[in-house]
């Protein structure tokens, strides 16, 4: 059942399953002293971290790395007044050893900009939070029938 303000939260089960489901978030972190945002591709490790992928000259992975960063997915449907949303918090890490980034340069998130040279974050989940707005459609139901 929905509170009055129609917004559900979700346990962090919940919130893992849904974040499974999208390619495409965003990573929100500190860049000179100011709140930055940027799209990225991502896919959940076994352990629930979060995968992203980045060229490494970007300047992302140099940014994050030891650093606390949020990373926030959704799905929302203007016309039904109805949607999801998960935000990961979590202490970020670039991938540094050979093994493992071998290991994620075949099953990692796949980049919609290749570059010769990516680096790989891991992105802790040491928060866990959701919600779903109430409205005609109620999409965590929708992608998890019993």
């Amino acid at each position: 059942m929905y509170p009055s303000d129609g917004f559900l939260e979700l346990d962090r089960q919940a919130c893992l399953r849904l974040l499974a489901t999208m390619p495409v978030g965003r990573i929100v972190y500190t860049r000179h002293a100011l709140p930055a945002v940027l799209p990225v591709t991502f896919r959940l490790d076994g352990d629930g971290a979060v995968l992203l992928r980045a060229p490494a000259a970007s300047g992302l992975a140099c940014a994050v790395d030891g650093a606390d960063v949020a990373v926030e997915a959704d799905e929302l449907d203007a016309a039904a007044h109805s949607g999801w949303s998960v935000v990961v918090i979590g202490r970020a890490t670039v991938v540094t050893d050979p093994a493992e980034h071998a290991r994620l340069r075949r099953l990692g998130p796949r980049s919609w900009a290749p570059s010769s040279q990516e680096a790989f974050v891991r992105v802790e989940p040491e928060l866990v939070t959701g919600r779903e707005l109430a409205g005609g459609r109620r999409p965590y139901e929708a992608h998890h029938r019993a």
